[in-house]
């Protein structure tokens, strides 16, 4: 007698093989028995003309703010993803302080086309520091797993002002500030760093992505900093 069992989906379990009609059985949370299961189970699902796969992970996904307000994250739980990673293309919403707050939603909408309106409303901005944003995410439950990255752009942002977006150069200084401020956040649970210098990414208001101008030894202390947490 097996808790679940899954009966007679199109199964296509990610090792390249061919899709194939399979019954999958599921005892304490894990698979116990794939092809055709012959035993009973407590619940059962049929799968008939249905994919049975293994659950994506997204690596690029921009919940950053929607996952501060949100417990079903759509429209990634409607297609089989079960992982999702936040914080890419170097936007986000942390660290920041109060006087930022409208330079992170501006780049998120201009770089991502996700509406100002409904980040306005939906970010409660509990957080200043990266570490009070995760606890912010780790005090709420999700439909799905999310990680986050430390944005680059945010961090600019926070270290060096207006500067950051008016083509400055860090100081050694605020180079400083920002690496450890990146490794701190990757101690606390940070799945990593990222960050873009692209002329596609753009804030609402067309100006170019904080971290256009960052120079490559600013990105190489960031990430020997990262690299040094181990």
């Amino acid at each position: 007698m097996h808790e679940l069992i899954v009966r007679g989906g199109t199964l296509v379990d990610g090792t390249g093989a061919e899709p194939r009609i399979a019954d999958v059985a599921i005892d304490g949370g894990v698979i116990t028995e794939v092809g055709g299961v012959t035993d009973s189970a407590t619940r059962t699902i049929e799968a008939d003309g249905l994919l049975v796969t293994p659950g994506w992970v997204d690596i690029h996904t921009h919940y950053d703010g929607q996952a501060t307000w949100d417990s079903r994250l759509q429209p990634s739980a409607w297609h089989g993803v079960t992982s999702v990673v936040a914080g890419n293309c170097g936007v986000g919403f942390a660290p920041v302080v109060p006087a930022h707050h409208q330079r992170l939603i501006d780049l998120m909408e201009g770089i991502e086309d996700i509406p100002g309106t409904a980040l306005h409303e939906g970010l409660p901005w509990t957080w200043e520091s990266y570490d009070e944003y995760l606890d912010v995410l780790a005090g709420r439950q999700f439909d799905l797993d999310i990680g986050v990255q430390v944005p680059h752009a945010a961090l600019r942002v926070h270290v060096m002002g207006e500067r950051a977006v008016a083509g400055g150069a860090a100081t050694d200084g605020e180079i400083s500030r920002m690496a450890a401020l990146a490794a701190a956040a990757v101690e606390a649970g940070a799945l990593g760093f990222s960050t873009s210098r692209t002329l596609n990414h753009k804030s609402v208001d067309g100006e170019l992505t904080p971290s256009y101008d960052a120079g490559v030894d600013e990105l190489i202390r960031i990430a020997a900093a990262v690299g040094g947490t181990g």
